[in-house]
């Protein structure tokens, strides 16, 4: 398949871009800088361009058949880069017919806030990363809304590690017998499993270990 990727340099999109090439897909990484992807896989086209510009991101989608959104704002807890890029996504694939769509969200959106412990609801999501809880949040609804073929992904906090697999899915709200940690690459891996797998179609799907 043709697949887009916003977000594409960041920690779990490079490494969603390298599973889908490994898996046979024609990938274009889009970000800011995509020149940072070190691969010279001739499956790979980069764009260089700003999810907040709607245009370059309606015109980068076309002719594509499935869009990953792995948005991120590095160190910043004031972007609203996941929600407003996303916004862009959704907005690019209706005027291109794109239909299928997986959003890279967290765990402790929506309701698997049960999931959480005192700490990540309470100092974490409740205070320092308040605001970018909230724009995933807002990241949500908009996937919701859409209308299309989505899949939100919500992993816990990343940690490094291989693909091992090593790590539950479909987890069900109150569960509370969780570590709230999963490998980057695991993540990745499933972004790039959803691509073709619909077993979670317009459903939101938590994932940790």
């Amino acid at each position: 398949m043709k697949v887009i990727v916003f977000g594409a340099t960041g920690t779990v999109g490079r490494l969603a871009v390298e599973h889908m090439l490994g898996e046979g897909h024609s990938v274009t990484a889009f970000s800011r800088d995509p020149a940072k992807l070190e691969t010279d896989d001739l499956a790979l086209t980069r764009i260089a361009g700003d999810a907040m510009d709607s245009e370059a991101v309606a015109e980068a989608i076309r002719g594509h058949d499935a869009v990953v959104v792995a948005l991120g704002a590095g160190a910043s807890r004031k972007s609203v880069i996941r929600a407003a890029g996303t916004f862009n996504v959704i907005q690019g694939m209706h005027r291109h017919g794109v239909r299928r769509l997986i959003c890279q969200s967290t765990l402790g959106a929506g309701d698997s806030w049960s999931n959480l412990n005192f700490f990540w609801k309470r100092i974490m999501f409740g205070f320092l990363l308040r605001p970018v809880f909230l724009d995933h949040e807002l990241q949500e609804k908009l996937v919701r809304a859409s209308g299309l073929d989505w899949t939100i992904v919500r992993p816990s906090a990343f940690a490094d590690g291989a693909a091992d697999g090593g790590f539950r899915e479909n987890i069900a709200p109150g569960d509370r017998s969780l570590t709230l940690k999963i490998t980057r690459s695991n993540v990745a891996a499933f972004l790039s499993r959803m691509v073709c797998d619909t077993t979670y179609l317009q459903r939101a799907v938590a994932t940790s270990s």
